[in-house]
Parts: C-alpha cells; structure tokens; sequence
C-alpha cells in the first residue's frame, strides 16, 4: 500500500520473478497484491515483530490448558458430571438424574 503500513501475513511465489504477499492495513481488512522485482526494491520493513519467548513453566501451561478444557467440556459431554467424577455410576441413576430429575426445573 503506498504510503501506509500493513503487516504481511503470507507470501506465496506465484512464478519465477513475481511473489504473491498478503497483508492486512491498519483497519484490518485483508488484502493481496502481486509484487515485482522493481516493486520490491521500494519495500522496506518498518517494524518487525517480537517473537513470544517460549520459556514459560510447562506446567502451569497445562494447568490453564486444562482448566479452559473443562470450562468448555459441557457443551461437547451432555454427562460431564458422570465422566468428570471419581464415582461410577449405574446406568439407571444416569437415566434417573440427566432424564426424569434435571429437565424439571425447579428441583424440589
């Protein structure tokens, strides 16, 4: 883009002298452009962008991993609380809570 900046998200060869890059401007709109070896000369690199360290503790990484694992496991287990315990239940208390007690609401 002449005269602004954009962040380039990918850059595809097309043929032999001419690359396909892929930005996104300022407002987030996503665009392409075909570039050409004269085209390219002009180019200059702005700001480049720092790279995450990876030295983070694993295992808090698998703690946050796993808490947002369960905080979204309900929508995939109808019987999330059955899986998740430490008990097993029988196939008749399955049937007795998630069939006959918890469609009436209010519980009493």
């Amino acid at each position: 883009m002449p005269g602004a900046d954009v962040t380039v998200v990918q850059v595809d060869v097309v043929g032999q002298r001419v690359a396909e890059v892929i930005y996104r401007d300022a407002r987030g709109r996503v665009d392409s452009a075909l570039v050409y070896p004269d085209e390219a000369e002009r180019l200059e690199v702005v700001e480049s962008g720092a790279r995450l360290p990876l030295d983070a503790d694993p295992g808090l990484f698998r703690l946050v991993s796993e808490a947002q694992r369960l905080r979204w496991a309900y929508l995939f287990d109808p019987y999330l609380a059955a899986t998740t315990s430490l008990l097993e239940p029988l196939p008749h208390q399955i049937t007795a809570v998630y069939g006959e007690m918890l469609p009436r609401q209010p519980l009493r």
